[in-house]
C-alpha cells in the first residue's frame, strides 16, 4: 500500500470541523475535509467537484508541535444601511506542524503528489488566510499510513525540541478500521459545494509513536509534544 505524505507547516493553522455562525473553533490537529480540501485545489478541482475518490483515501496526521491556541475576532458593517454585525471570532494554532498521510492507490497518490508540486490553487491550511509557509509534498512511500507517519522525519522546531525531554511521545490520529471503536467526528467531506456542504462521519483511532530528542533535557522525559 502507498502512502503520500504532506508537511503541514505556517505561522497559523485553523482546522475546524464544527464552526458555527459568529465562532470559528480549530481542533488541535488537521482535519480530513481540511487535508482533502487541500488536495482538491492542488489539483484545480472547483467546489462542485466529485470528491468522492479522495474521500475514499485512509488519512491520519501526527503531532510534531502542537502549537498555540491563538483567537482573533473580526467586524462587518452591512453597506446597504450600516447596521453593525456581531463580533465573530476565530481560533488558530500558532506555531504547529503536523505530518500528515493519505493512503491509496499509487496512480492516484502520484497524480496529488504532482499537484502539491505545481497546485493550480494556492494552498492553505485549513483556512484561505493560513498559506503553508513550505512546501507541502514529503514524498511518497511503500507503506500503510500508520507506519508511514511513525518512520516519518520529526519535523519540530529546534526551539521546540529544547523544551522537551530526550524521549518524545508523538500523538497519531488515524481512520479507524469499520466497526472500530473510537472519537467520533463528521469531517469526511462528501461536497464542498458552498450551496449545501455535506460531511460525512469517520472513527478516529488514537496512539503515539516515540522518537528520541536529543536535544532535549534529561529530567524532562515524562514530557511529550502535548507538554505532558
Amino acid at each position: 500500500m502507498t502512502t503520500l505524505l504532506l508537511k503541514l507547516i505556517g505561522p497559523l493553522q485553523s482546522w475546524g470541523d464544527s464552526s458555527r455562525h459568529t465562532r470559528r473553533d480549530t481542533r488541535p490537529e488537521p482535519t480530513k475535509s481540511g487535508v482533502l480540501g487541500l488536495l482538491a485545489a492542488a489539483q484545480g478541482r472547483r467546489r462542485s467537484d466529485e470528491l468522492a475518490d479522495l474521500a475514499e483515501l485512509r488519512f491520519g496526521v501526527r503531532v510534531d508541535q502542537p502549537g498555540t491556541l491563538t483567537r482573533d475576532f473580526q467586524t462587518a458593517i452591512r453597506w446597504s444601511d450600516a447596521t453593525s454585525m456581531p463580533l465573530s471570532y476565530r481560533y488558530y494554532l500558532a506555531d504547529a506542524a503536523f505530518t500528515a498521510g493519505v493512503e491509496g492507490d499509487r496512480g492516484l497518490l502520484e497524480t496529488l503528489a504532482s499537484a502539491l508540486v505545481r497546485p493550480e490553487f494556492p494552498l492553505s491550511l485549513g483556512r484561505r488566510a493560513c498559506p503553508a509557509s513550505e512546501p507541502v509534498f514529503a514524498g511518497l512511500v511503500e507503506s500503510p499510513v500508520d507506519i508511514a507517519l511513525e518512520e516519518a522525519e520529526w519535523r519540530a522546531r529546534p526551539w521546540h525540541r529544547r523544551r522537551l525531554g530526550r524521549v518524545v511521545h508523538l500523538p497519531i490520529m488515524l481512520d479507524a478500521p469499520a466497526g472500530a471503536s473510537g472519537e467520533r467526528v463528521q469531517d469526511v467531506p462528501l461536497s464542498f459545494d458552498p450551496e449545501r456542504r455535506r460531511y460525512g462521519w469517520r472513527t478516529i483511532a488514537h496512539h503515539h509513536v516515540v522518537v528520541d530528542n536529543p536535544d532535549g533535557h534529561d529530567d524532562l522525559d515524562f514530557l511529550s509534544v502535548l507538554g505532558g
